[in-house]
Order: structure tokens, then sequence, then C-alpha cells
């Protein structure tokens, strides 16, 4: 078992880079808080964007999007 794993906390989801339009596959994870921004190069093109993930509920799935930095 890894230490600090509680429940499902880790989900995956993706966005889409908006200087590339390629779909980009991201861990997301609940314990960071209910909104969350971080800088992230894309993997593909390289340019760095502002990854956005809220949480709306337990029971939702979360919101992710991108915008370039």
């Amino acid at each position: 078992m890894r230490p600090g794993k509680r429940g499902h906390a880790r989900e995956d989801d993706s966005y889409v880079c908006p200087s590339c339009g390629e779909t980009i596959g991201i861990a997301v994870d609940r314990s960071a808080g209910d909104e969350q921004e971080y800088v992230e190069d894309c993997p593909v093109c390289c340019n760095p964007n502002v990854i956005h993930v809220e949480f709306l509920g337990t029971d939702e799935p979360p919101r992710v999007w991108a915008t370039a930095e």
C-alpha cells in the first residue's frame, strides 16, 4: 500500500491544449483542494498551459480545462 493513499483521491482526466489542439491526459488529485491551478508544459508542443481543475461535488467528475500561459 502506498503512503497517503485514501479512497479515490486521484482520478484520470484530460484537457485540450489551447496551442496545438491535442487532448492531453492527466491525473487529478482531490486532496489538493476543490479549486486548483498550475502551469504545465504540453507534452506535444511544449507550450506552457495553465491547467484549471474544479471539483464540484464528491459524486461529480472534475471540470478540467487549460488556457495558454
